[in-house]
Formats: C-alpha cells, structure tokens, sequence
C-alpha cells in the first residue's frame, strides 16, 4: 500500500524543469466576465494553473507564496493588495491614468504594474489626424486630477500639426467653459476623466458639441456607442495577449506601467453621416494609425 501511494505522490509532483506557473486572478466577487476572462487566460497559459479568487477568499499578500503570478481584476483587488507591502508583484488591470494619478500623485508602489484601461492619448490624436485631416485646433476639456495629460499631449500634437487648446471643466454647471471650447476647437478629444465624462454630462456633452458639428473622440467606446465619433480601444482578446507575453517574463522585467500595443477603432456611422464624413473603416483605420510610429 505505501508502494502504491508513493508512486501516486510521485505523479502529483511538478515534472523537473517544468516551467509551470501558478497565476491567480482575484476580483470583488466571482461574476460571468471574471470567469470568462480566467478561462481565456487559462487556454492561453494551457501549461499553467490558472484560478480565480474573490477578495474575501483571499489571505493577507504577505502570506502568498512569491513567485505567484498575481493579477488584479478592480478596486477591491487592489485596495486587498495595497493592505500589505509584502506579497508577490502584482498586475493591475481596470485602472486608467487620472484614477492612478489621483491614488498615487507622487510614487506608486513598486510591488505593482499597472496596465493602463484609457486609450493612449499619443493614439487618440493620431485617430483625429487620420479621421479628421483638416482639423487643427484639439479642444480637451480637463479636471484638476486630469490637467496632468496636457503636458504629454502638446509635444505630440506639435508633431502631428495640431494644437491643444485646453479647457478646466467642472462638469454641467459650467456650461460657459464647454461652449468656449466648443467655440475654439475644430475637434473634441475626451479624456477617460470619470469626473467629466460620465453618465451625468453625456448627454450635455454630445448635444453641444454637435449642435456645433464638432466631432467628439474618445473617451472610450462605450462614448462611441452613446454618440462620440470614434475612439481607440483594446478589447479581451488584446488584454490577454498583454497578459500572456507579460507572464512568459519574470515579475522583476515586469515594467512600471503599459499600454496595450494590440487595439482597434470603434466608430459611429450615425455620428459620421450626421457630421458630412465619409462611413469610417475600422480595420483601416486601426491600420493606418499603427503605421505611424509613436512619438
């Protein structure tokens, strides 16, 4: 009998020199997304062993074993991971620049990699380039917590001919500052600021920049199904396959943050026909824009 259970322990012992992982993925509470993402992962990763777990099924991070391939799937996952310093590296998904900037003004936690949710604004302008050849004046509407990305957008849309004509906006009540930059841009871009693009200011938003027949980009596709021309974005399928080239690395090659390099373009017929443009080709445009190289 011992004979018998020794050589079963032996084939449940990891084949030496195998190179299989543990990745776990960890979210508030298990729902359909989460699941189908973690099978996606999974037939990536075939000789991996990925699982997911809820926050409340999780231990302290202290107590995870370190070469566990942790990824972080919202909020709770993150607020679980930030309660201790100690714990293996992580990869945080579902978090954009402006939420980042407002967690961390000064220094992140270098325990964590953040993959970045909003659409590059480098990719953003070369979509207006592209759709909108023409347009040269780029009005974007900015927060305090999203003023920061002004600085990174004005090298490159000097490189593109364009130029950013900035705007601080505090939402539906200052309607004068929406129409002043409505007044001075050729174009809209949107910025996946949560306190200036949301549910609440839509509808303001979409109306007044095309009673004056100005396109919006961005911030996101769902903005482009709600009414905004275009917009870059990654789906899925580009997560994973972030995910899956990240995971081939060890976590200590992992870098700081990273967009994904995989994306396609979302847009509006509707909003194009209204506007005079010509029907937007989604698979050219993609194309066209990863042509270009990034400043």
């Amino acid at each position: 009998m011992w004979r018998a259970l020794r050589i079963v322990g032996l084939w449940l012992l990891p084949l030496a020199g195998s190179s299989a992982a543990d990745v776990l993925l960890v979210g508030a509470q298990a729902q359909p997304s989460y699941r189908s993402f973690s099978a996606g992962l999974q037939v990536r990763r075939s000789d991996d062993v990925v699982q997911f777990r809820s926050v409340g099924q999780m231990p302290a991070p202290a107590t995870l074993k370190p070469d566990v391939r942790l990824i972080l799937l919202d909020d709770a996952a993150l607020d679980w991971r930030l309660g201790q310093s100690a714990g293996p590296t992580a990869l945080v998904l579902r978090i954009n620049r402006v939420q980042a900037q407002q967690r961390w003004p000064h220094q992140r936690p270098a325990f964590l990699t953040l993959l970045w949710s909003d659409p590059p604004p480098a990719r953003q302008l070369r979509l207006i380039h592209y759709l909108l050849p023409k347009a040269r004046r780029v009005g974007v509407l900015h927060s305090e917590r999203s003023q920061f990305l002004l600085d990174e957008l004005r090298p490159v849309a000097h490189r593109l001919g364009l130029e950013i004509v900035p705007q601080a906006w505090n939402g539906p009540r200052n309607s004068r500052a929406l129409q002043q930059v409505l007044a001075d841009s050729d174009v809209l871009l949107g910025l996946d600021d949560p306190e200036l693009y949301n549910a609440l200011t839509a509808k303001n938003l979409l109306l007044s920049s095309y009673s004056r027949q100005l396109a919006l980009i961005g911030p996101t596709a769902g903005f482009v199904r709600a009414g905004a021309l275009a917009s870059t974005f990654s789906d899925q399928t580009d997560w994973l396959a972030v995910l899956d080239r990240l995971l081939d690395q060890p976590a200590a090659q992992w870098p700081r943050s990273l967009y994904p390099s995989q994306f396609g373009v979302s847009g509006n017929q509707r909003v194009a026909h209204t506007l005079g443009l010509e029907p937007i080709d989604s698979t050219a445009a993609a194309l066209a824009i990863e042509e270009v190289p990034s400043p």
